[in-house]
């Protein structure tokens, strides 16, 4: 799986209408029609904005008034195709008076994705897991460094009884932080796993 480093955009024109790809890293759904909302605003008089997104499982594909099947769903097509996740892909269509029917419209949005990702720098799309460990006060500071070591991120800590630690980091490395810290707190660990890792 891939993710993109950054936001690659491409226009294309057919029989006047102009179609403006934007295709770029997103968390999830939320980001997403944040994103799309923030496009309707900046383009007023344009006739659609339609999308396509996968992130951590999810997808979506939105054809915002073109005919059904004609727009969110091939672009779609294509970031599957190119085995992305974590991205959106956005069109904004602006209408030139001349319509190009299901078959054109079909291939215009593919076309304006595909070349838009000829230009996209593709980063390997590492699954993250969210986790929490329990341990004593004394080994926090251990901890705390392992995490960053294995290239987590620290979400959360609690004081309780004892220091609760939210992480997230790559899952790849979710064995190699729970073997360290059951070995540095001789056992006194408590462990336990979020959720199913977030591709």
């Amino acid at each position: 799986m891939y993710s993109l480093s950054h936001p690659v955009t491409h226009t294309l024109e057919i029989r006047k209408s102009r179609f403006i790809a934007c295709v770029e890293p997103i968390a999830d759904r939320a980001a997403a029609q944040a994103r799309v909302n923030e496009l309707r605003a900046q383009h007023p008089g344009c006739a659609h904005v339609c999308w396509a997104l996968l992130a951590g499982g999810h997808s979506a594909a939105v054809d915002d008034g073109e005919p059904s099947g004609t727009a969110g769903r091939p672009m779609l097509d294509v970031l599957r195709h190119q085995q992305l996740d974590g991205v959106l892909a956005t069109v904004v269509r602006y209408f030139g008076g001349v319509k190009l029917g299901a078959g054109g419209l079909v291939r215009a949005y593919t076309d304006a994705v595909a070349q838009a990702l000829l230009q996209a720098d593709k980063i390997e799309h590492i699954p993250t897991q969210t986790l929490y460990c329990e341990l004593a006060y004394a080994h926090e500071g251990i901890a705390r460094n392992l995490i960053a070591e294995l290239g987590g991120e620290l979400l959360d800590v609690s004081h309780g009884q004892a220091v609760r630690l939210q992480v997230s980091l790559p899952a790849t490395s979710v064995g190699a932080l729970q073997e360290q810290l059951l070995s540095v707190t001789r056992g006194e660990l408590g462990w336990e796993l979020a959720d199913t890792p977030v591709y």
